[in-house]
């Protein structure tokens, strides 16, 4: 007697055992590609040339995030600090300006 792999028979351990076949196949032929195309890229004569520009890519991709992240907004106590430094100031003149009669 015999076991099919159809729908009719259910999932089974069977039907389990060829998903992680055909995964590990799957990865093996990517692991395989990506092998393959380093091996190209080593092989290369101008590995220093290409070595030298990803590196000046790397660092302006570095000095561009370095500029966005700089820009970061003060803190918001920092921010109700001048508030109330402000309105402390202009309360000041505000009294002075009465005290002399410049109203």
């Amino acid at each position: 007697m015999t076991r099919g792999t159809g729908r009719e028979h259910g999932p089974g351990g069977h039907d389990a055992v060829l998903l992680a076949v055909g995964l590990a196949d799957w990865a093996l032929d990517g692991l395989t590609t990506a092998l393959e195309g380093l091996r190209g890229l080593l092989g290369r004569a101008d590995l220093a040339d290409l070595a030298r520009k990803g590196e000046q890519d790397l660092r302006a991709r570095g000095r561009l995030a370095l500029d966005r992240l700089a820009t970061v907004p003060p803190a918001h106590v920092e921010t109700l600090a001048r508030h109330a430094a402000a309105r402390h100031a202009r309360r000041d003149e505000r009294d002075e300006r009465d005290e002399h009669g410049d109203a």
